[in-house]
């Protein structure tokens, strides 16, 4: 009997979620190597592989046999999509049209390393950044520019803001998958895209607040209020939106500062000054990355009294999510500052959850984990820091602690298996 690569789901999923990978008709006890690849939008290969052995039926079921070794070992279901590399160094993988999936082929082929023998078996998996009946609406109302994703079946739904960091532009996967969820995500770009500024150096509040007053008055929105979902400089301007403005009850913040960072940021007749930094304190790993972790000062010193947020304004709760090997800043102390600072001021406790080999860039389930890569303004290779398989596991129980917070503080409802990691 030939062998056969079997997909469960068949063919095409989302990219968030977990495809069964087995392989039949193998003989009894065969060794194979398993090997993944896919091409991002600019033409970058991504490639990974790991070997097995079949069962004494001569089956293959990938979560319950272990990986021999590879790019990753052990019982790892997905290792083959999250252990993905980049075949030129520094790429790492973003999905620039969410309109268009990522093709994974996965090929079956006889033998181990050095150099596995003849192809046995091959597939395809077509992972999708749009769920069936998700909608995406461009968005270009006043000063706001946006991309907003829409879930399928009638609303209103539960809203949320969605901002990435430096890196401008505007990112859309996050909001995309998280529509397929059950909530409204605008993903809002702030600099470097169309019209909007190229440089992250005139930051004004009012912008933000334009695009929170467009979800909360859009009729598939459900009120009377809205969440933020920020990751690194998103995270401390959602930090301030959630201080300053009115309508926002729920704050997830991903490897954020409780200051304002980067640049003054300007509201009304108020000037937040940036926190003081010290470029000259940047540090280069042995691989040639750079660290920014030591440039940033401590927030609570007096002389940055002025840049500390004052997130004991807001009207809800906050979610940090804390990558305790992020080497872009000191997260988990910014994140123990934010508790501490919310209890003095006798407000609920933030929920704080820390993942051990994390490092910055917590992306949803299966991205491969990026540990250094070029910062799209700055042009440099950052070290990011975390441990892949730690990581990996760090991203698929985050996207499921961030829908059961918005699920609990939009919606009332939870619905949202934890995952054990």
């Amino acid at each position: 009997m030939a062998a056969t690569l079997i997909l469960e789901p068949a063919d095409r999923c989302c990219w968030d979620e977990p495809v069964r990978i087995a392989v039949r008709g193998l003989a009894p006890e065969q060794r194979v190597t398993l090997r993944t690849s896919l091409h991002d939008e600019k033409g970058a290969l991504f490639r990974a592989h790991a070997r097995y052995r079949a069962d004494a039926r001569g089956e293959l079921d990938l979560e319950r046999v272990p990986s021999l070794g590879g790019s990753f070992a052990g019982l790892e279901p997905m290792g083959l999509l999250w252990a993905l590399k980049p075949e030129k160094a520094l790429v790492r993988l973003v999905k620039r049209d969410v309109r268009t999936p990522f093709a994974v082929e996965l090929e079956v082929l006889d033998g181990h390393d050095p150099e596995p023998g003849r192809l046995l078996c091959r597939a395809q998996n077509k992972r999708d950044f749009l769920q069936p009946g998700v909608r995406r609406e461009p968005v270009r109302a006043g000063r706001v520019r946006a991309a907003l994703f829409l879930p399928p079946g009638k609303g209103p739904f539960p809203g949320v803001i969605d901002l990435f960091g430096s890196g401008g532009g505007l990112c859309e996967y996050r909001a995309s998958l998280l529509a397929g969820h059950g909530f409204a995500v605008l993903a809002l770009a702030y600099f470097r895209f169309e019209d909007l500024p190229e440089d992250l150096n005139d930051v004004r509040l009012e912008y933000f607040e334009e695009a929170a007053d467009f979800m909360l008055q859009h009729p598939e929105v459900k009120g009377p209020s809205i969440g933020l979902l920020g990751f690194s400089k998103g995270g401390d301007l959602c930090l301030s939106m959630a201080s300053f403005l009115k309508g926002i009850t729920a704050t997830v913040l991903i490897n954020a500062c409780v200051a304002n960072t980067v640049t003054p940021l300007h509201y009304k007749d108020m000037i937040i000054p940036k926190l003081v930094d010290d470029l000259g304190k940047v540090k280069i790993t042995k691989s040639g990355f750079l660290t920014f972790m030591d440039t940033w000062s401590n927030p609570l010193e007096e002389r940055n009294h002025q840049s500390l947020i004052p997130l004991e304004k807001a009207q809800g709760p906050f979610l940090f999510i804390v990558g305790m090997d992020d080497q872009n800043w000191k997260s988990e102390f910014y994140a123990q500052i934010a508790s501490e600072r919310l209890q003095a001021h006798g407000k609920e406790r933030p929920q704080i959850i820390c993942y051990p080999e994390t490092g910055h860039c917590i992306d949803p389930p299966y991205f491969p984990p990026s540990r250094a890569s070029v910062h799209a303004v700055l042009g440099e290779a950052i070290f990011y820091g975390g441990e892949p398989k730690a990581h990996s596991k760090a991203q698929v129980d985050a996207w499921q602690q961030i829908q059961t917070f918005f699920r609990k503080h939009l919606n009332g409802k939870k619905c949202v298996k934890h995952s054990k990691i």
